[in-house]
């Protein structure tokens, strides 16, 4: 390998944990809050990117509902799922996971096809482009569990585009088991289910997630490190964990991307792999996450190839997609050891 930065941008890699409604740059907020008629407190881009400096998850999630306003019409999802298919393609994605939760947005007024639309038809344009895409649609564990199984009745119309629910949002007071019923619902109607537990929450909600909810993947998970008996049991069922680095440290759920416990999970045999979370607030897409926490925790080039390997074992593709783009990892490799 003659350059590690090209080397990893080049790597084909899967993301799995990423909030549209986070990806909005600040040039686009602005543009949209134009097109829109919105008020927002910033008036130009250096303005927003100051303003994303947070001390805790709940005052990032402050500003990313703020930032929600601006996405009215079916032409603002359109344009900032496409945007960040076409970054997330130039910093070798093949494929993403995307979540995106509506419920902010309809009690504002948005239309649900709108939204749907503009959404799919980008995931539509993206996989003409050459990146595939699967949609999650996230709800929020401060609402009540009446609030996402209504959710879930109106999404219904779009299930046959619909991959998977996750659940989101402030994690104390809200522990998992206040679900139950909406993730039993989920999975009868097909959905594959993930939450986020273990970011801010303990590691006791993880196990919750797994035991009671019956999760296919647990979002960020940074706690399980703290019970050993729960890290056994996420390895021997092979539960894959979704680590957003540099997003832990901007939310300070970790001091230092020294201090992160991704490497530790790896060497305990956990299926980790890495995401950006919310992109445009974090300013650090997946590329960025990659280089950062290789120099943070000095992870060897086998460790980033593991990571990439396990972004694609971890997707919801089938198993013969899985299997290719394993192989395709394999030939990227290979060829870059010939040079």
């Amino acid at each position: 390998m003659h350059n590690a930065e090209a080397f990893i941008r080049g790597l084909p890699k899967a993301e799995l944990h990423m909030h549209i409604e986070g990806a909005i740059e600040p040039e686009l907020l602005l543009k949209l809050a134009r097109r829109n008629a919105i008020s927002l407190p910033w008036t130009s881009p250096a303005e927003i990117r100051a303003a994303y400096q947070f001390t805790d998850l709940r005052s990032f999630l402050v500003l990313f509902y703020e930032g929600l306003k601006v996405l009215r019409l079916e032409e603002d999802f359109y344009e900032v799922t496409s945007a960040y298919l076409r970054r997330a393609q130039s910093e070798g994605v093949r494929h993403a996971e995307m979540f995106i939760g509506p419920q902010g947005f309809l009690e504002q007024g948005v239309r649900l096809d709108d939204l749907m639309n503009g959404v799919l038809r980008a995931m539509r344009d993206g996989e003409v482009a050459g990146i595939t895409s699967k949609l999650l649609i996230s709800t929020h564990r401060h609402r009540t569990e009446a609030a996402a199984l209504d959710m879930l009745e109106q999404i219904d119309p779009w299930l046959e585009h619909i991959t998977g629910i996750g659940m989101g949002g402030p994690e104390l007071g809200n522990p998992p088991t206040k679900f139950a019923a909406y993730f039993k619902a989920c999975r009868a109607k097909g959905l594959r289910l993930s939450i986020h537990s273990g970011e801010e929450g303990p590691a006791s909600y993880i196990r919750e997630s797994i035991e009671v909810l019956g999760v296919d993947r647990i979002d960020h998970g940074n706690a399980c490190m703290d019970d050993p008996s729960l890290v056994d049991e996420l390895r021997s069922r092979a539960i894959p964990l979704t680590i957003c680095p540099v997003s832990n440290l901007m939310t300070h759920v970790v001091a230092t991307l020294e201090q992160h416990s991704l490497k530790a999970m790896m060497d305990a045999g956990l299926l980790v792999t890495v995401n950006s979370d919310d992109p445009a607030f974090f300013s650090s897409y997946i590329h960025d996450n990659f280089m950062r926490i290789k120099a943070a925790l000095n992870l060897s080039v086998d460790d980033i190839i593991t990571l990439a390997r396990n972004s694609f074992i971890a997707s919801y593709l089938s198993e013969r997609e899985i299997a290719e783009a394993l192989a395709q990892i394999d030939d990227y490799v290979a060829a870059d050891r010939l040079n």
